[in-house]
């Protein structure tokens, strides 16, 4: 079991959405993030006030998948995020100790399903 978490920009969400769904991977959670790498922010005014702004609006991805489905859940992910551009974001896989659905008490690869 692995756990994906991907941090992308919130204008792609919806590309990546179907590029998951294409492949029959529905479950995932998003999160609202703040965050800079190579961007490293802009600078805007704010009231005569130059101010620098080097946390951006990004969003943060999280599925938990199987082996089987490791390989094209991240290749979903490329596809939809990508732009070419500095941002696109970033995608970590870690392992996944245990999973419990906590309905069923099912436990493992079926808890994830």
């Amino acid at each position: 079991m692995k756990l994906i978490t991907a941090y992308i920009q919130p204008e792609r969400l919806n590309a990546v959405k179907q590029e998951l769904y294409k492949k029959e991977i529905f479950k995932l959670s998003v999160t609202n993030a703040l965050g800079c790498g190579q961007q490293k922010g802009y600078h805007e005014s704010y009231r005569g006030v130059d101010v620098e702004v080097n946390l951006l609006k990004k969003l943060r991805l999280e599925i938990a998948v199987n082996e089987d489905f490791l390989k094209e859940t991240v290749d979903a992910i490329v596809a939809g995020a990508r732009t070419g551009n500095i941002g696109d974001g970033k995608i970590f896989v870690t392992d996944l100790v245990e999973c419990i659905r906590i309905r069923t008490g099912e436990k493992g690869n079926d808890a994830i399903g």
